[in-house]
């Protein structure tokens, strides 16, 4: 790991970006649409699970609609396809492996002739047909959601250097049905033939095609509420998405969209954990958590005016003269050095020092026969359970697929476009305001992206309730089983966590409190208890 320009996650080194080569997606025309309907009982079946994958499988159905089985590297996918959505086909197995007592799907949506984005979906292990559904998104930029599955929390648990896994009894399929889904193209088991996305406006354009798709074939799901929900640099997927979900649903609401048709995906809230979400004021607030044990339990200086703190604050000061710079053009040339400046500047000195920076309750020795270079062997285990032929196999992964924990490429890639730089809450008061609730929370032992800078972002932003949030007082959060977590604030449709157990991966850190978090959450229960 390359140190110098550490990202939420990961670390990238200096390379030349490549352009976005990719179109917005453009939605079916009605017919395609009716199409698509013809087919969902079937495939209903196919999910409710017949006795073979696909004994209920109809190779020719009326209209234009193709529904087949097709072998592609050795693997059957059920595939559905129609000439007036030309670019875009589902392909789907349904695995067994990981959390085999739910239903599960998994594969690919190729949403061109050169991208394919893979995704996993677990159904929830209680009430399917009433919990809502939630994407989960992890970040880096180029980190696998696939990962967020097996190693916090998806319905198993990743074991034995990566020769199996284990049941997850904290999973959040407890609770929803649970979709991971491998974005941008180029991360985990998602690939391209011709090209990578390198910024989340483009991302979320994928994201929203695959989504569009999804519900258009499990109308089932549609109808349910829908919450996206992720980590670290999610923290700025998240609201680039939530925004191009929430304007299309406008339209297709106001029958403005040219599509009419397509299912108005039903969000209802965002759940943003341990994000870089508003870099200005969260690269501002990492001196008074290094070095302020009164704001901070795990303060790594113990001087809060000695050398290191005094430098620390002249660069988090310079860091936000480059950001405000950034949030005014929007400009690449103004972004990529504000990128380069706060991650090497700010976090140089604090690498140093030999902590997890995910975590500083531990150290972290990078070598690969040691805590590897994301400071989590976990990360190596699951490349190898990941790259078994047979997992591959199970999960509808061509064998020439190299399955990464992490894509340095498309973290280098981000880096070198500014991404991370643009204030991607101001896209949030416009959701808050129109009844879409705002979830952050954050692990008190973060270094990287720490709980002081994620509640500086709901602090900052201008919506009916600022004034009531910047009243509202500290709360304990008390998880199901008795213990103070936590603490909590919150106001209207925003609210905030942060766990004194926890660093940049909470729900891996305190499942326990995690889960009940996300519980309290979907059913609009108060946090604080």
């Amino acid at each position: 790991m390359r140190v110098s320009t550490l990202l939420p996650l990961v670390a990238a080194a200096p390379a030349l970006a490549l352009p976005s080569l990719f179109k917005p997606f453009t939605p079916p025309t009605e017919i395609a649409t009716q199409a698509f309907d013809t087919a969902v009982s079937w495939v209903h079946s196919a999910l409710s699970g017949a006795q073979n994958k696909w004994d209920d499988l109809e190779t020719s159905i009326s209209g234009d609609l193709s529904v087949a089985k097709v072998q592609m590297n050795g693997i059957e996918y059920l595939s559905l396809t129609h000439p007036a959505f030309p670019l875009h086909r589902l392909r789907v197995v349904k695995p067994e492996l990981c959390d085999p007592n739910v239903n599960q799907l998994s594969g690919y949506l190729d949403i061109s002739e050169s991208k394919h984005l893979f995704f996993w979906f677990q159904e929830s292990r209680h009430k399917p047909s009433e919990d809502p559904v939630m994407l989960w998104l992890n970040g880096g930029p180029g980190c696998s959601s696939t990962t967020g599955l097996l190693f916090e929390l998806g319905g198993c648990n990743i074991a034995d250097k990566g020769a199996n896994v284990t049941y997850n009894e904290h999973s959040w399929n407890s609770v929803a049905n649970v979709l991971y889904l491998d974005q941008p193209v180029g991360v985990g088991y998602s690939y391209s033939d011709s090209g990578e996305v390198n910024n989340s406006p483009a991302a979320a354009e994928d994201v929203y095609a695959f989504l569009s798709l999804f519900f258009s074939q499990y109308k089932e799901y549609a109808k349910q509420d829908f919450h996206i929900s992720g980590e670290s640099y999610a923290g700025t997927y998240i609201p680039n998405i939530a925004s191009v979900i929430y304007k299309n649903s406008l339209a297709l609401q106001s029958n403005l969209a040219p599509t009419p048709k397509l299912p108005v995906i039903n969000l209802k809230s965002l759940l943003i954990g341990d994000g870089l979400t508003d870099p200005y004021n969260q690269f501002g607030s990492v001196p008074d958590w290094a070095c302020d044990k009164t704001k901070s339990p795990y303060a790594v200086y113990s001087d809060p005016e000695g050398a290191e703190c005094v430098s620390l604050r002249a660069k988090a000061a310079r860091c936000q003269a480059l950001v405000s710079s950034c949030y005014k053009t929007g400009s690449r040339f103004s972004c990529v050095p504000a990128n380069l400046y706060c991650f090497s500047g700010v976090f140089g000195d604090l690498q140093q020092l030999g902590y997890n920076v995910y975590d500083v309750r531990k150290k972290c020795d990078r070598s690969e026969d040691k805590d590897g270079p994301l400071c989590y062997k976990e990360m190596g285990w699951m490349e190898t359970y990941l790259n078994t032929p047979e997992v591959k196999a199970e999960l509808g992964a061509p064998d020439h697929i190299t399955f990464q924990s992490c894509n340095m490429n498309i973290n280098r890639n981000f880096l070198l476009q500014g991404d991370g730089m643009h204030d991607a809450a101001s896209l949030l008061p416009a959701l808050i305001e129109d009844g879409i609730r705002v979830l952050i929370y954050a692990g008190e032992a973060d270094m990287l992206v720490n709980f002081l800078g994620c509640e500086a972002v709901l602090d900052n932003l201008k919506t009916s309730y600022s004034g009531a949030f910047a009243k509202a007082s500290k709360k304990d959060f008390v998880t199901t089983e008795g213990d103070v977590a936590g603490w909590t604030r919150d106001a209207g449709n925003v609210a905030f966590v942060a766990f004194h157990d926890a660093g940049h991966m909470v729900p891996h850190d305190d499942p326990v409190a995690a889960l009940t978090m996300v519980k309290r959450w979907l059913k609009e229960k108060p946090l604080a208890k």
